[in-house]
């Protein structure tokens, strides 16, 4: 399996700085599938500008170069269609699929905590868990973003890395059940991302069938101590403009040919 090449635009490299290898029970050679299938997902998973749209050969070949599994099936099957599609027609579905729907929006603490106090908490919460393991993420984007937690989670590695994304295991599952049932291929990168989370348990289950009936906690008073998370305001989605994403923070010049998919050492 390759890297992308050191050449990938430089807005596709990762918003965070200094990663901190963790421990692990995986192989080194697990650890590296591992940390490029999560790379994959955040860069799919992204809004399909201009810079990401011109690196569709790149990310196609870098899937195709995953041993095979059913995450490399479904990634592969969607970046057949994500190169097949013209660039306005995917940020139209970009938009459609991820800023216009509840069920399918890509902030996390939302479906955890939905519009109360405790959801502007669990930013703070969230921000200061990068902070401490030494992350740097540029404003603009709430730490709760979907693509952003799957940077934080390929560069830290498994274990605390991939705790966020475990906590928002039943999140995952909305979203991933809302792209089905409104048949967007982008069901094929959560399918991939959720093969690297434990099996739902029957409580997972229940939960998110809760949540597909009744939606995420709702809370209408006693929100101006916790109503913005920074500049940004963390209202629920569909009730808010998603902030416009922030230019990434570039990758150290100390390590000028580090590809956004390549593995720390």
């Amino acid at each position: 399996m390759s890297p992308l090449p050191a050449t990938i635009p430089a807005l596709l490299r990762t918003r965070v700085r200094a990663a901190v290898r963790r421990p692990t029970r995986l192989t080194p050679e697990e650890v590296e599938a591992r940390t490029l299938l999560l790379r994959l997902c955040s860069l799919l998973l992204q809004y399909p500008d201009a810079e990401l749209t011109s690196c569709r050969p790149v990310l196609t070949a870098s899937v195709q170069s995953l041993s095979p599994s059913s995450a490399a099936e479904d990634l592969a099957a969607f970046t057949s269609w994500f190169t097949d599609q013209e660039p306005e027609a995917l940020e139209r579905h970009y938009v459609e699929m991820f800023d216009l729907r509840r069920k399918s929006s890509l902030y996390l603490t939302y479906y955890l905590h939905g519009d109360t106090r405790r959801r502007g908490m669990a930013l703070l919460t969230l921000n200061q868990r990068y902070k401490a393991a030494g992350w740097d993420v540029d404003g603009g984007e709430l730490p709760d973003h979907l693509p952003v937690v799957l940077e934080f989670a390929a560069l830290a590695g498994p274990g605390g890395g991939e705790a966020p994304l475990r906590q928002h295991r039943r999140g995952l599952e909305l979203i991933h059940r809302a792209l089905t049932d409104a048949d967007s291929p982008y069901r094929h990168v959560l399918a991939a991302l959720l093969t690297l989370l434990p099996a739902p348990t029957e409580a997972d289950r229940a939960a998110v069938a809760q949540l597909v009936a009744e939606g995420p906690p709702n809370e209408e008073v006693g929100l101006d101590p916790y109503g913005t998370y920074g500049e940004g305001e963390f209202a629920p989605p569909g009730t808010f403009v998603p902030p416009v994403p922030a230019p990434p923070t570039r990758v150290p010049s100390a390590h000028p040919t580090t590809s956004p998919l390549e593995g720390t050492r």
